[in-house]
């Protein structure tokens, strides 16, 4: 398993979508976004088509896929609506997540260990697509030895615990993602992270040394609100570079 030297960033531009559906209408274009993150030196984009379609919506998939400058990594639910146009599409990667219709955002990882048997053919279906997939899990074993079970090459390790403890309790939440970025290790699974990461969150998981991919979405969007997106990439590139140098 080849890792990069620096983590790659993928920017969701989901919350540009959720600004342009407010007040309906084209503006904000979450695949403008894509383009302006790409230009900041983003390495992939990653898009959440949701069941209600609360933000992205199908054509911005479309266009993400016909115009896009960077390889899409595709949120989905595990539904035979999203294999059908995961599969139709064909986007680089698929990430599968939890999905139920009254959250704010997603809540916890995805339920791998007792689900094992149905997700095992899901994600079959989508390798045989040429897609790359990851599981959104949980920092806990059961879940990276059960990813393991059913095939996925990929976990993403679900960091809102960790950036959402007080200070007391932090060093413990990042523990259970060093301990479980080593287990992936240990199975030949290529470790991502993502929830919740800030400017202030995201270096200590960028040290991580066999952390490959940090995905980040809600924080850059807010941030950009007041310095633009390729300044927040830019600057969320540099301290994902300066801790990987550090560690």
């Amino acid at each position: 398993m080849s890792l990069p030297a620096v983590p790659r960033l993928g920017v969701n531009i989901d919350h540009i979508a959720t600004v342009r559906n407010a007040r309906g209408g084209k503006h904000p274009d979450p695949v403008h976004g894509a383009f302006l993150a790409a230009e900041a030196g983003a390495d992939g984009i990653t898009a959440h088509l949701r069941e209600d379609r609360r933000h992205i919506r199908d054509a911005d998939i479309e266009r993400l896929m016909a115009e896009g400058p960077l390889p899409l990594n595709f949120e989905m639910a595990v539904t035979d609506e999203m294999l059908a146009i995961a599969t139709r599409l064909r986007p680089h990667a698929c990430c599968l997540v939890p999905e139920k219709r009254e959250e704010v955002t997603t809540e916890g990882g995805l339920e791998v260990a007792h689900a094992a048997g149905d997700l095992a053919g899901f994600v079959a279906k989508l390798t045989e697509a040429g897609i790359r997939v990851s599981l959104f899990i949980d920092p806990e074993p059961a879940q990276v030895e059960a990813a393991h079970r059913v095939g996925a090459p990929v976990v993403e390790l679900h960091t809102g615990a960790y950036c959402d403890a007080p200070d007391a309790e932090r060093d413990a939440q990042f523990q259970r993602i060093v301990q479980a970025a080593k287990m992936a290790e240990s199975l030949g699974i290529e470790c991502h992270a993502g929830h919740g990461l800030d400017f202030t969150t995201a270096g200590p998981v960028a040290a991580i040394p066999n952390m490959a991919e940090l995905n980040i979405g809600h924080f850059l969007i807010g941030a950009a609100i007041f310095t633009g997106i390729i300044p927040a990439v830019q600057e969320m590139k540099r301290v994902i570079a300066a801790a990987r140098t550090a560690e």
